[in-house]
C-alpha cells in the first residue's frame, strides 16, 4: 500500500466515508490515514468495517465505525453528528457505498432498478445533504465515487447507468451552490479495477478478464492505490481551486466504448 505521496497531506483532518468497510472506499480510508487523517467508515455490514477499522489502528493511524445504510437519511445525519463530537470539524467527505448486479431491463424489477438508484444517488444526495452543516467551511471536500456508466450505455446496466449519470451532475451542482462556502466537489470514475467485488461481478472468469485486459488502452486493470491516491490529491491542498470535476482514473477504457455485461449474457 504506498503512496506516491511522502509528507502527510491530511495531518489532523477529518474524514467521513461510505463504502468505507471495503473495496475502493476501504483503500481510500487507509490512504488518508496514511497521511495523518482521523477516518470514519460507514457502511451496512459491521462484519467489513471492524476489521478495516482495526487493519487501519494496526498500522497506526485513528478509525472508527457507523454501521448505518445510506438510503437512511436520519441513521446517516446522525452518524455524522456522532463524528462531528468525536473528532471535530469534519473535513472530507467520500462517497463511495455503491450497489450493483448485472441484469437486462426485461430482466430487471422495478424494484431492483429502485435500490440501485437508492443507494448510488440517493445515498450520495443523503450524505452529502447531512454533511452540509458540517463541512461548510474552506478547505472542505466532497468526492463522489461514479464510474464510467455514467457517459457509456452499458448493456445489463441500465440502473447503474441512470444512477452514475445522476451522481456526476449532482456533484458538479454542490459544486456550483456550495462553492461560496469554501467546499469542493469532485468526481472519480475508476475503471475496470482489479480486486473489487464490481470486477469479479463482472468479469468472472479468467478468459473475460484477459478479453477486457486486451481492450484497455494501457493493457491493464487499474489499482484501488491508484485510486487511492487520486482522491488523496483531491482532498489535499494542492488540489485548492479544483471543483465540479470528474477525474477519470480508467487506463483509457471509457476511449473505447468497451461494453461487458458476461454474468447476464451467459443467462440469456
Amino acid at each position: 500500500m504506498q503512496s506516491i505521496f511522502r509528507d502527510r497531506l491530511l495531518q489532523d483532518r477529518v474524514a467521513f466515508l461510505t463504502g468505507g468497510g471495503s473495496g475502493i472506499g476501504r483503500r481510500i480510508a487507509e490512504r488518508f490515514a496514511e497521511h495523518g487523517c482521523q477516518v470514519v467508515l460507514a457502511g451496512r455490514k459491521p462484519e467489513r468495517l471492524a476489521p478495516a477499522a482495526a487493519a487501519i489502528r494496526e498500522a497506526g493511524g485513528a478509525a472508527e465505525t457507523e454501521a448505518l445504510d445510506v438510503r437512511e437519511y436520519e441513521a446517516v445525519e446522525a452518524a455524522l453528528q456522532r463524528t462531528r463530537r468525536r473528532f471535530g470539524e469534519i473535513d472530507i467527505l467520500v462517497c463511495a457505498a455503491a450497489g450493483n448486479f448485472p441484469a437486462p431491463v426485461t430482466g430487471m424489477s422495478a424494484h431492483g432498478f429502485k435500490a440501485v438508484i437508492d443507494i448510488d444517488l440517493l445515498g450520495t444526495f443523503n450524505t452529502c445533504r447531512a454533511a452540509y452543516p458540517h463541512l461548510r467551511k474552506p478547505g472542505a471536500s466532497i468526492i463522489a465515487i461514479s464510474a464510467n456508466h455514467a457517459v457509456m450505455p452499458i448493456p445489463y446496466q441500465a440502473h447503474v447507468c441512470a444512477a452514475k449519470a445522476g451522481v456526476e451532475l449532482l456533484t458538479k451542482t454542490l459544486a456550483l451552490e456550495w462553492g461560496a462556502e469554501g467546499i469542493r466537489a469532485n468526481c472519480i470514475t475508476p475503471g475496470p479495477t482489479d480486486d473489487t467485488e464490481g470486477m469479479r461481478r463482472l468479469a468472472p472468469t479468467e478468459e473475460v478478464r484477459r478479453s477486457l485486459q486486451r481492450s484497455i488502452p494501457l493493457g491493464r486493470f487499474g489499482t484501488k492505490d491508484e485510486l487511492a491516491d487520486l482522491a488523496l490529491f483531491l482532498s489535499s491542498p494542492a488540489a485548492a481551486y479544483i471543483t465540479g470535476a470528474v477525474y477519470v482514473c480508467d487506463g483509457g477504457t471509457s476511449l473505447c466504448r468497451i461494453h461487458f455485461a458476461p454474468a447476464a449474457r451467459a443467462t440469456q
